[in-house]
């Protein structure tokens, strides 16, 4: 991932989307309406591949003060990646196809979650300042990176998406990975070209700390998971490398191996590109249905944030 001079793939934006006219996020009134079908957002989301853009969300996320203390000091990161990764995608998935009455239990045990998690900045130029996880600027943070990475990983696989009205239509409804929570509509970019200029300043200045490479060594290198996922780490890596800013990887102390990534992107475009939908969809389905298990049984969706 670069920094972006507004384009999506990095290169300069034409003069079509420097003209863009602007959109306004989903309100939660409309977002939660049983007519509400965000097909546009489903067209990133449905793609199985675009969990191989979590370690570099992620990483962005906690690149953020608040963000990585919060994960740090609540989480037990290094212990439950797998937790982590099921809690996130399980939010993203409902937020995507669930009812109004899932969406609004999700919710409102994320905001639960959240309100537990809070707290005072050890480290950084914002030491001594307090955080909390129900801050509507770190939750656009949160879904911004999910924005990004995913429409990079699925414009990796699939081709760039030319279509100016189709790329407006899944940038608004990824509004609701923001709006469903804390972040006020008006908060949420008016255009693509206001969300890269966003995006582009966070990136420029944003601290890595610590605590963001504490959890960093955790994820991409997972040394108390099982073998069977660590012997899935050096293609994480070489893929987290190539979706990350490069001060990102710089600060975050990760290597670039662009001719490994080549032919990580060319197994990946020869091998799930030619998969049937309802392969590729599988993991939507899996968390659907692990989630709706939970909710009829009772049992915990979220346990840490």
């Amino acid at each position: 991932m670069v920094a972006h001079n507004t384009a999506s793939d990095g290169s300069t934006p034409s003069n079509s989307s420097l003209n863009e006219k602007p959109v306004a996020a989903f309100s939660k009134e409309e977002f939660m309406a049983a007519d509400f079908n965000p097909r546009h957002l489903n067209l990133i989301v449905q793609e199985g591949i675009i969990l191989g853009a979590g370690a570099a969300a992620i990483l962005l996320q906690v690149a953020e003060a608040g963000v990585g203390h919060g994960v740090n000091q609540h989480s037990n990161f290094a212990y439950r990646v797998q937790d982590r990764l099921r809690t996130t995608m399980t939010f993203v998935y409902c937020m995507s196809y669930g009812t109004p009455a899932e969406k609004k239990t999700i919710t409102d045990m994320i905001t639960r979650v959240h309100q537990s998690v809070s707290g005072t900045l050890e480290e950084g130029r914002d030491k001594g300042k307090k955080y909390s996880a129900l801050d509507p600027e770190l939750q656009m943070w949160v879904a911004a990176t999910l924005y990004a990475t995913g429409v990079q990983t699925y414009e990796k696989i699939f081709g760039k998406i030319d279509d100016e009205v189709l790329q407006e239509k899944i940038y608004r409804e990824y509004s609701v990975l923001a709006c469903s929570l804390q972040v006020p509509p008006e908060m949420w970019p008016p255009s693509r070209q206001a969300f890269w200029e966003y995006w582009d300043h966070k990136i420029a200045t944003i601290e890595v700390t610590q605590h963001a490479r504490e959890v960093a060594a955790d994820l991409l290198y997972l040394r108390r998971a099982p073998p069977y996922l660590r012997m899935f780490m050096p293609a994480v890596r070489v893929a987290t490398a190539e979706l990350l800013p490069e001060r990102m990887n710089r600060e975050f102390g990760i290597t670039e191996r662009p001719r490994m990534y080549k032919l990580l992107e060319f197994a990946g475009k020869a091998m799930y590109r030619p998969l049937p939908l309802k392969i590729r969809s599988y993991p939507a389905r899996m968390y659907m249905k692990d989630m709706r298990k939970r909710l009829a049984t009772h049992q915990k969706v979220f346990e840490k944030a």
